[in-house]
């Protein structure tokens, strides 16, 4: 067994690497390419680095069955070896070897030469290439095999050959999670190669010179070779506790593909355990692919993976790992040859907090006695059931974070999941993609599903501020069961409804109380505090859109940021007056207007940031377009355009406009007020006891 410090131009000779399939893909994100590219450029020259250690599994000729036209290598004496922990670090000295290269061979006077023309130090690009990335079968052949690798049918190994190391003829690449810090490497490094070049000037050849025989000569490996009897994927497990950590993700993966190891060869025989095993990575394919498919937005695997625990096995309120605890419980080699007991908790429900200083995003635990559960033996179906379940469930989870991109949604369905995300889905994901995964329920049962969810948030969490976590012990529960089919859509909407109207009256009064405070003295602002302010005002907007007949209207995106060119909430009366708006509202007095100031009446969401010149202009000024380039309400939003239709604006049109907006917002999301608390939401009593109010038509 070697265990021994190597360099990497060592660590080359006559090996082949592959990263095996229980293994992640690349893991390394900015800041550890940034430690790295540090480490080695401040490197001096005749010095060495110690880059940690390098674990490599030698294989025997029946462990090569996938390596195909790899092969004639092993033949002429190559030493195939799988990665067992390092291969983040060696994926990241060959991405940036082979920037290298790509790097030299573009420079102006090498750009007509071969690889055998150009040097780099003291060898051609060809010996390095032949060296450290790649070889062909001879001059004339089609079979080209690269040193480094991942085990057939993973997405990375395409990627890193055709991507990465840049062989032509790819076809379509499947790209995933892992494949986007490849891509996300590959720039990083050719930027930082690009930008020493450039620093150095006259000497910038040289500078990549010294950088890549620091890469390939002063950075050592400890190299320990594992034997034969040594356990390798629980040494993985193990080793992979050090430096970057395995995701729970992957950590599972691995456990799988360990526990098809175990089982009896009389009962479960070779031919079924790689059969489980294949599907156990395809299963993992298809989930990286989907968590990482929006490259813009890649989705938290860890989050996925605590999702579908809840769909398909429980839910508990325990702070920290405790879904990955179970996980690693059930698939654990206990399972496999006993039974054992398990404590469950049983719990309590959250109180309903009416403040909104004290609401907070995290779950609170609550513990009453301990019950015990029998765990039956693990069979190996129950594994190939759970990871097809968590294969299925991978594409619905990603339709509810991009409803718009989803074939499994119909236009309809797609408005109402896109809804759930804008008013903040919270803890309903989970049963919002296993709503999506029903293909056996009807379009339009599925979107009164949608709906009674967002009427429930909207109303416990915007209106009342209820804890996060009101009711989520119920909800994921019942997610569980309609998963199952245990529960139907009338069921599953009733316990919706129910948990609107147990609480509907606290609710409304925490509402009350809360923007009673917004207005109170010291702070002033009214309904500009309330932070459901854009999400209720787009939904205003499209209610208007609708009601028209019209099919403009402003995207949600414009409405949640107020920077340039995006939608800003503005006061009509404006905060801080000039002589026309004192003049105006000179009967009220300074606070009096401050409440007229913050009325939710008196808020109007600017389709453009140039409105934001419009600030203290006259209202007359404010509707209409300037020769400058200036817009008005009149060319703005729906809302805009409804208020430029009024003739002035007083307290009266503040008074009614509020009115209107509280009477949509009853008839939106099916509620009422009473009318005690419709006069305290208005909050302009003041208005309604000095002058005339016109009715609401």
């Amino acid at each position: 067994m070697a265990n021994e410090l190597q360099s990497l131009s060592q660590l080359f000779n006559q090996r082949l690497f592959r990263i095996p399939d229980y293994q992640r893909g690349y893991a390394w994100l900015q800041q550890q390419l940034v430690d790295f590219w540090d480490d080695l450029v401040n490197l001096q020259d005749d010095r060495y680095h110690y880059t940690g250690l390098l674990s490599l599994k030698p294989l025997k000729s029946d462990e090569l069955a996938s390596w195909g036209e790899d092969l004639w290598l092993v033949k002429n004496g190559y030493k195939p070896c799988h990665i067992v922990d390092g291969q983040q670090r060696i994926t990241t000295f060959l991405i940036l070897l082979n920037e290298i290269v790509g790097f030299v061979r573009g420079l102006d006077k090498n750009r007509a030469n071969s690889d055998k023309e150009i040097i780099l130090g003291y060898e051609t690009v060809e010996e390095i290439v032949s060296k450290y990335i790649c070889r062909k079968r001879s001059q004339n052949s089609v079979v080209t095999t690269y040193f480094f690798g991942y085990e057939v049918d993973n997405p990375s190994a395409e990627y890193m050959k055709y991507k990465v190391f840049g062989e032509p003829y790819s076809g379509t690449i499947s790209e995933s999670y892992y494949t986007k810090n490849l891509e996300f490497a590959k720039e990083f490094f050719a930027r930082n190669i690009r930008r020493l070049y450039d620093e150095f000037r006259e000497g910038g050849l040289e500078a990549v010179t010294a950088l890549y025989k620091k890469l390939t000569q002063n950075l050592m490996f400890n190299l320990h070779e594992i034997s034969d009897d040594y356990n390798v994927l629980v040494a993985f497990e193990t080793m992979n506790n050090r430096g970057k950590k395995l995701t729970n993700l992957e950590l599972l993966k691995n456990r799988l593909i360990y526990l098809t190891t175990l089982y009896d060869s009389d009962v479960f025989d070779e031919i079924e355990k790689s059969s489980l095993r294949k599907k156990i990575n395809d299963a993992w394919k298809e989930v990286y692919y989907r968590l990482g498919r929006n490259k813009t937005i890649p989705l938290s695997d860890d989050d996925f993976l605590r999702a579908h625990w809840i769909i398909y096995f429980s839910y508990s309120r325990k702070r920290g790992d405790d879904y990955i605890n179970f996980l690693l419980n059930k698939f654990s080699p206990k399972c496999i040859f006993e039974k054992r007991p398990v404590l469950v908790e049983s719990e309590v429900e959250p109180a309903i907090i009416d403040d909104i200083a004290d609401a907070e995003d995290s779950e609170v635990a609550e513990m009453e006695e301990m019950e015990t559960m029998e765990v039956s033996k693990l069979q190996p179906q129950d594994i190939e059931n759970y990871i097809n379940s968590l294969k299925d469930m991978a594409k619905y989870w990603y339709d509810t974070f991009f409803p718009s991109e989803s074939a499994n949604l119909t236009t309809d369905e797609k408005k109402y999941v896109d809804s759930l995300n804008r008013i903040g889905i919270g803890y309903f994901r989970p049963l919002v993609a296993v709503v999506i995964s029903r293909q056996d329920i009807l379009p339009e049962s599925r979107v009164k599903i949608f709906k009674a969810i967002e009427r429930f948030i909207f109303i416990s969490f915007r209106l009342g501020n209820f804890n996060a976590s009101y009711k989520s012990s119920d909800f994921y529960r019942t997610t569980r069961l309609f998963y199952s089919k245990e529960k139907d859509i009338d069921e599953l909407c009733n316990e919706i409804d129910n948990g609107i109207m147990k609480y509907l009256e606290e609710a409304k009064n925490n509402f009350v109380i809360r923007i009673g405070k917004c207005f109170s003295v010291g702070k002033g602002s009214g309904y500009y505090n309330w932070s459901s302010l854009r999400y209720f005002f787009y939904e205003y907007e499209t209610w208007l859109a609708e009601k028209h007949n019209i099919d403009r209207f402003c995207r949600w995106s414009m409405f949640t940021k107020s920077e340039k060119d995006k939608v800003s909430i503005e006061h009509i009366l404006p905060q801080t007056l000039t002589d026309y708006w004192r003049n105006m509202f000179r009967q009220f007095s300074d606070s009096e207007i401050k409440m007229l100031s913050g009325a939710i009446g008196n808020l109007l969401p600017l389709s453009k940031s140039i409105n934001s010149a419009l600030q203290n202009d006259s209202f007359e000024d404010k509707k209409h377009s300037k020769t400058s380039g200036r817009r008005g309400y009149e060319n703005g939003s729906h809302s805009e355009i409804e208020v430029s239709k009024l003739q002035d604006w007083t307290a009266s049109e503040i008074y009614n406009r509020s009115e209107s907006l509280l009477k949509f917002m009853q008839k939106r999301w099916n509620f009422e007020f009473t009318e005690e608390q419709m006069t305290k939401l208005i909050g302009l009593s003041f208005v309604k006891n000095n002058s005339a109010i016109s009715e609401n038509k």
